[in-house]
Parts: C-alpha cells; sequence; structure tokens
C-alpha cells in the first residue's frame, strides 16, 4: 500500500473549502492506502493563537475529522504536535532550505503583504514544516487543494535536495493526489478568492440550514447576462463552481443552459445551490453533534493516532539522522 499524508490547520471549524478541497479524498483514500491524517496545530502558531483557543480548535478539527468518515481503526488521526519528532526534522530540513527560495513563495508574499507586523520565521518557514509533516512519513501522496500545490512542490525539491547532497534514494517525492482529477479549490461567496475563515466567506461543515440559505442569498450576482453564451463574471463562475461539486450533472446543466439563453434566475439558482449544500453537510452536522462532547472516544482516538505516528516518524528520524552523520557515543 502506498503512503498518504495530509493534514489542515487548526484555526477554527471546518469549511466547504477544506471538505471538497483535502477532506473528502481524505475518506475516500482510506481503504486503500496507508493514510496519516494530522491536524495541524504547530502551523496555526504563524497567526499567534489565543492559547485559550487553541486547545479547543484541535478538538474541532478532530471531532469534524471523524463526522466527515475518516475512520481511526483504518487510518493514523493524530495531532501534530504530540509528534516531537516532526520538529527535528523541520530543524534539519531547514538546514538545506534557502532564503530566497522560501521567500519566492506565493503564500509568504501575500501574507506579508498583509499582515506586514507579523512577517514572523514560522511564515517564511512554513513549506519547511510541511516538508517535515510529509517527509516524516516518506508519503507517496498528499491530497492537497490547489492552493497547496507550490508548497507540496517545495517538499519535493527538498527530498531531491536531501537524497543528492547525501547521495542516497531514501526520501520519496511525494505527488499531488485527487483521483486524477484537477486540484479542487472552493470560492468564496463574495465573489473574491478561495473560500476561508479568514475572510469571512464560507460555510462551515456544521452550519445550520438556515444559515446556510441566508449565506447563499446574499451571494454577489448581477443583472444577468446581456448576450446568449456570454462569459460569465467571475462572482457568477464562483457559484457555477461550487454547483459543481455539490449538485448533480443535470442541475448544473439546467442552470448552464439558463445562463447561456439569458434566461437564468438567480433566486431559483440559489435556492437550488443551498438545498444541495445542506444535503452534503447535514449527515457531518448531525455526526459532529453526536459526537463532539464524547471526551472518552476522542481521548482515545488522539491516544492511539499519536503512538502509531510517532512509531513511523521515528523510523525516519533515525534514518535520516544517520544519513547526515549522527552518532551516538
Amino acid at each position: 500500500m502506498e503512503t498518504v499524508v495530509s493534514g489542515i490547520r487548526s484555526t477554527g471549524r471546518l469549511h466547504l473549502g477544506n471538505y471538497f478541497g483535502a477532506l473528502r479524498n481524505f475518506t475516500r483514500m482510506q481503504n486503500e492506502n496507508k493514510c496519516f491524517f494530522f491536524i495541524a496545530d504547530y502551523h496555526s502558531l504563524t497567526t499567534h493563537p489565543d492559547p485559550k483557543l487553541l486547545h479547543s480548535n484541535v478538538r474541532n478539527v478532530l471531532v469534524e475529522y471523524l463526522a466527515a468518515g475518516i475512520d481511526p481503526e483504518i487510518s493514523t488521526v493524530y495531532i501534530q504536535s504530540d509528534v516531537q519528532e516532526v520538529c527535528e526534522l523541520y530543524l534539519l530540513l531547514n538546514m538545506h532550505a534557502y532564503l530566497g527560495e522560501l521567500s519566492k513563495t506565493v503564500s509568504f508574499k501575500e501574507k506579508a503583504r498583509k499582515h506586514k507586523d507579523n512577517v514572523n520565521a514560522g511564515l517564511l518557514t512554513y513549506p519547511t514544516l510541511m516538508a517535515a509533516d510529509i517527509l516524516m512519513h516518506n508519503a507517496n501522496k498528499v491530497p492537497v487543494g490547489k492552493d497547496q500545490e507550490q508548497h507540496l512542490e517545495m517538499t519535493r525539491k527538498f527530498a531531491r535536495r536531501f537524497n543528492n547532497m547525501y547521495g542516497v534514494e531514501y526520501f520519496k517525492e511525494p505527488v499531488a493526489y485527487n483521483f486524477g482529477q484537477d486540484l479542487i479549490k472552493i470560492p468564496g461567496l463574495d465573489g473574491s478568492g478561495k473560500m476561508g475563515k479568514s475572510e469571512g466567506n464560507c460555510i462551515y461543515l456544521d452550519e445550520e440550514p438556515k444559515s446556510i440559505e441566508k449565506k447563499v442569498k446574499r451571494a454577489l450576482t448581477d443583472d444577468g447576462p446581456k448576450a446568449p453564451n456570454s462569459e460569465k463574471p467571475d462572482y457568477i463562475e464562483n457559484l457555477f463552481t461550487i454547483l459543481k461539486v455539490v449538485s448533480t450533472d443535470e442541475v448544473v446543466q439546467h442552470f448552464d443552459d439558463k445562463w447561456n439563453t439569458c434566461e437564468i434566475r438567480y433566486g431559483d439558482l440559489k435556492k437550488q445551490l443551498a438545498e444541495d449544500i445542506i444535503k452534503v453537510t447535514t449527515p457531518m452536522r448531525e455526526r459532529i453533534l453526536e459526537i463532539q462532547n464524547d471526551d472518552a472516544y476522542l481521548h482515545r482516538v488522539a491516544s492511539e493516532g499519536a503512538a502509531k505516528a510517532r512509531e513511523s516518524a521515528s523510523k525516519v528520524l533515525a534514518d535520516v539522522r544517520e544519513i547526515m552523520g549522527f552518532k551516538r557515543f
């Protein structure tokens, strides 16, 4: 079986972008691969979260992983900070990462521009920590969203550089995996870029149906197309992008035809979109409500997952230390 590794930052509740960008693939992969799915709480520190909220954010993601269908009896589900080996591998990989390449990543430049008062070293070396997460299990595949492609390519570069520098063929070069389809980027409802918590344009997996209906109803639209077969503006294309992942092909084709013939009614589109989003999220919301207060179950999942992850990580770290020349007296 091939090894799959991926994780999501614990910065709050998960949303449709998290689900269709990665989480749905997690559940589809687990029966055919050796899977490690972690909650990236170290990664969340780049934005200096309130210490009082750090644990509850981790807990939320753990609950939502399980509610979305990740089976801890099949997959290894763990919290990043429970596996200390990742910190040492992160340090060792940083010795092979260069300022020029780290500072040129799109995410670093964008976040440094938006948050000039918080351009910290963790933000700069975010790709190295991501590489450590992946390489410490020597993964073959990584289910990631479109926005993480560049970081994954850097992981491949770090793996290749390590192998070349020490004359070994130790690390695999992991590839993005989306079942042969294009990587998915779920847009926000406000006509801007991707769906995200910080952008305030997302729909959460545990969101109540009424709230979903209100958010979709407020989505940005216009007066409709002026000529048949017109190109859709970005904010309308965004609605169709979400429709394509939550609705049937027939539904998508229906509204596409209505657009092309200048007969589209945005009220009908939004009503259908809200209904289909609710169909997707309702089973997860019900499961979240069922397990979110089951402390014993959550403790068992996290503890057993940490033990299995450490077993895998400690072997890789021991090999890396030996390859680099570390020896015990």
